[in-house]
């Protein structure tokens, strides 16, 4: 069984000691440990897989011992997961495609080492890509008086199916802090990174309009802040005066599809920790 282990707390000597002692003394031998130290916050974070012989791990009584043993002592925020079980990912979307075919075709090839139980939108446009790769769509239509009673559907499906995050693919609502709270830090949204300077419908129309010089794109966690949670994953192209506005939307496409998948396979592999409206990255 091979196992991942997160980990933030104040920094204090003896941590990495104590940690991988633990894990040696229950047969483990770790595979892979990154650490870094925020020295302005004094906190420090790490990121261990360990191999256990024979599959003989007791996972309950693993992190029994490590919370009583380890984490109230050093004042530890921890979580545990096994490769074994892979994370459930639910993915909502509007009317744009290509965010959703990317996600899917490495879902299919197997890059994206993670499940998706159903796939939602608020337009019927995109049901046939669902049907394509045979995975459940639920058209959930939005609007102004509907919205509660469309997020409460969304709900009632995210617990029956067990979800653990969601990927927003160019899902063009606004969500609502219940959703948030229900899934802090596990929502994932894209968008171009022009924001707050070319805000609104057409931002490529914008930027186009007043010569930038690069484009790029920003996946982060959704917050009740619009558009200002931790930021994930980011990426530039250059443009130029001989570039149209077709052009600077074809690459900020590709620029927010990629940036979007990456940003999935880093939440997915256990890489990502949050801390202070930040993340920290592990490579």
């Amino acid at each position: 069984m091979r196992t991942t282990i997160l980990i933030h707390c104040p920094d204090q000597s003896g941590i990495i000691s104590a940690v991988t002692g633990f894990i040696h003394s229950k047969g483990g031998n770790i595979i892979y440990l990154d650490q870094h130290v925020d020295k302005e916050a004094d906190v420090f974070f790490m990121r261990l897989e360990s191999d256990f012989e024979n599959n003989g791990l007791d996972v309950e009584e693993f992190k029994k011992e490590f919370a009583s043993n380890l984490a109230a002592h050093y004042q530890m925020q921890w979580s545990l997961h096994s490769d074994d079980v892979l994370p459930k990912m639910a993915i909502f979307v509007s009317r744009y495609n290509h965010c959703l075919y990317d996600l899917l075709s490495r879902f299919n090839s197997g890059e994206l080492r993670a499940e998706i139980p159903f796939i939602i939108s608020n337009h019927e446009e995109l049901g046939y890509i669902a049907k394509q790769f045979n995975i459940p769509f639920y058209h959930i239509p939005v609007t102004k008086d509907s919205k509660k009673e469309a997020e409460e559907k969304q709900l009632k499906l995210l617990k029956e199916h067990e979800v653990d995050f969601i990927v927003l693919a160019r899902y063009m609502q606004i969500v609502s802090s219940t959703l948030i709270h229900e899934f802090p830090n596990k929502i994932i949204n894209i968008h171009h990174s022009f924001l707050p300077a070319f805000a609104g419908a057409k931002p490529y129309h914008a930027a186009f309009e007043r010569g930038v010089k690069i484009i790029g794109a920003t996946s982060h966690y959704v917050t009740e802040e619009l558009d200002a949670g931790p930021i994930i994953e980011q990426d530039v192209t250059t443009v130029s005066h001989s570039h149209t506005i077709k052009d600077f939307i074809a690459k900020g496409r590709d620029l927010e599809k990629i940036v979007l998948s990456r940003a999935v396979n880093l939440h997915v592999q256990r890489k990502t920790m949050v801390y202070n409206n930040k993340t920290v990255i592990f490579s």
